[in-house]
């Protein structure tokens, strides 16, 4: 996908740095330098995420499934439910140390308090822009753009040593591989379990 092909070639320059490789599941985890300020800030992620979460699932209600833009929110919304889901699973499978735990990327199943593999964060947005990049990237292609977002947050993520090279590498291609599984069903799943006032959605109801 040319997308989640731009967007890894990004990150793979921006996080090789200066050091050597040194281990991980990929052979490719290092500790970058850390940094908590400017553009990579916590404070700057949070808002990416929260900001995510919140337009998909208000794009969700207020368009419903009425049409493509509706249709493909809520392919958002099951992307990015089942990915979540996922995600903490395998962190909670896993228990790898996060780079502000440890120097060494080879520490997995070291007890619950080690959360970092896959990225979470990084593995939710890549499953939310990936609807929209799969139905209108072709027509739109300002539309990869949106792969900027997953882009950043797995830089940002591994700045202030939350996370790997691999967590963030795996976790774009799990967010990414669900995204467009979600892209090409035949309908989406959630809004199928819900009553059929959300297929309409607040903009068609009050029109």
């Amino acid at each position: 996908m040319p997308a989640l092909r731009s967007w890894v070639f990004s990150v793979a320059i921006l996080a090789s740095g200066s050091a050597c490789a040194s281990g991980g599941p990929l052979g490719i985890d290092h500790r970058l330098h850390y940094d908590n300020s400017g553009i990579w800030k916590r404070t700057n992620q949070n808002v990416l995420m929260y900001g995510t979460i919140l337009t998909v699932a208000g794009g969700a209600l207020a368009f419903g499934d009425e049409d493509k833009l509706g249709d493909t929110f809520w392919r958002s919304v099951d992307s990015l439910v089942i990915t979540s889901v996922g995600t903490e699973a395998m962190k909670l499978a896993f228990q790898r140390e996060r780079p502000s735990q440890t120097s060494n990327p080879n520490r997995f199943f070291a007890g619950s308090h080690a959360q970092s593999f896959p990225s979470g964060e990084v593995a939710a947005i890549s499953a939310a822009v990936t609807p929209f990049i799969a139905n209108y990237g072709e027509d739109h292609p300002a539309v990869y753009a949106l792969a900027l977002l997953p882009a950043y947050d797995a830089v940002a993520r591994m700045k202030v040593r939350a996370h790997w090279q691999s967590d963030v590498l795996i976790g774009a291609a799990i967010g990414t591989g669900v995204g467009l599984w979600s892209a090409h069903r035949h309908s989406p799943l959630i809004i199928g379990w819900l009553p059929g006032g959300f297929q309409v959605g607040f903009i068609h109801h009050f029109k």
